[in-house]
């Protein structure tokens, strides 16, 4: 049978590279999924052989010991390793956020200190933004940074949703400081918090509160951070200058969008192998049930949703790669592909039957996780906001 979802115009090197990550999901993901998933166990294995296929080091430079490979690359890996399991694809995303914005926005310095580390996966990366109360209104943020007679600068407040937040050894997080900018989000800066991977308090003044309990993304732990009187160095601030962290983190999450919706391919696209596999060996009424035309439709709307989402998710990646703004294409790939695998995964679970709603059957835990990327980086009411307000500048009436 064709595979859904393959995408033209790749080179040779991704073409391997896309090759060896599909046999690693089929052959050591899928088949430990399951058993991992229900008891909310960390894939340590599968994470070591990541390492070893060079994933954590695949959007960074050459220059830094990295692959040096294009955003297309890494989306097209993403919807891969999501086919296998979300929440391996949640373990690296925040990585390459925190590495992209280093690379985009660091000091040389910066890049020297954390990139070549980040490349090996030595250093892991997460990100924080969001706060307890605070949802996609990131210019309320509370966590406040007072700068010290020293220089220094003295943290505290308390941050929500850290996906690898205990797994993590670098957290970017966005706080405020006071730069006397009238407009609230010139106010944020953007801190580099190297810390050890573990929970409780990990260093003096930074504390990492166990595992948050998901209804589905098990696995990879989502944890809150709790400044107290935490000490950060202006070293620490990305790219050197506080104020700019808005505009950074924003950068950081075009590309974030990118993934969410590759990840949302790459569930629909398992979600759809797994009903077109079941549809053939069940049976009702002396034939196979996907000879019966309500389900035929339905597959058939499956494979469509699948390969729209998946093109503009390629669209919106390919965009970024030629340093184009994909604000709105990012906002359009991640709203259709995020909706489309709540669809998707929906049908797919009505042509099990029955049998769905087993935890035997791997469409139950697809099911709890495809609502978690209608929410990931931005709802889908946030998606529509950005999508309106750029085409409304870019159609604006003249005269």
């Amino acid at each position: 049978m064709t595979r859904l979802a393959q995408t033209a115009d790749l080179t040779d090197i991704q073409q391997e590279i896309l090759s060896t990550v599909r046999s690693f999901v089929d052959r050591e993901i899928i088949p430990n999924a399951q058993e991992l998933e229900h008891g909310d166990t960390y894939p340590q294995e599968i994470v070591d052989g990541l390492k070893e296929l060079g994933i954590f080091g695949l959007m960074i430079p050459e220059e830094y010991g990295g692959l040096g490979e294009s955003l297309l690359t890494y989306a097209l890996v993403v919807e891969e390793i999501a086919r296998g399991w979300m929440s391996v694809s949640g373990v690296i995303n925040t990585h390459f956020i925190v590495a992209y914005m280093l690379e985009q926005h660091g000091t040389q310095e910066q890049k020297e200190h954390y990139l070549p580390r980040m490349a090996t996966g030595e250093v892991r990366g997460a990100f924080s933004m969001s706060e307890p109360g605070l949802g996609s209104d990131v210019a309320g943020i509370r966590t406040k940074a007072v700068e010290q007679p020293d220089g220094g600068y003295v943290i505290d407040g308390q941050k929500m949703w850290l996906t690898n937040g205990g797994s993590s050894t670098l957290v970017a997080a966005l706080v405020r400081t006071d730069e006397g900018a009238e407009k609230a989000h010139q106010n944020l800066t953007t801190f580099l918090v190297e810390k050890p991977a573990g929970f409780g308090e990990v260093k003096p003044g930074l504390t990492i509160p166990g595992k948050i309990d998901k209804m589905g993304y098990k696995g990879v732990d989502t944890t809150e951070l709790v400044f107290d009187g935490y000490r950060a160095e202006a070293a620490d601030i990305l790219g050197g200058e506080p104020g700019k962290g808005f505009a950074q983190m924003m950068d950081g999450v075009e590309v974030g969008r990118v993934n969410v919706a590759a990840r949302a391919c790459g569930i629909s696209i398992r979600a759809f192998e797994l009903a077109v596999a079941y549809a053939q060996q069940r049976e009702t009424f002396g034939k196979p049930i996907a000879q019966h035309q309500a389900i035929a439709f339905q597959l058939a709307e499956m494979a469509t949703k699948v390969e729209a989402a998946h093109l503009m998710m390629v669209n919106a990646a390919r965009l970024k790669d030629a340093g184009k703004r994909n604000d709105v294409e990012a906002g359009m790939a991640k709203l259709i592909a995020s909706e489309y695998c709540a669809e998707v995964t929906t049908q797919s679970f009505r042509i099990h039957g029955g049998y769905g709603y087993s935890k035997e059957y791997e469409i139950e835990r697809l099911m709890r996780e495809a609502p978690f990327l209608l929410i990931g980086e931005g709802t889908s009411e946030i998606q529509k906001t950005i999508i309106s307000r750029g085409l409304l500048k870019t159609y604006k009436l003249k005269g």
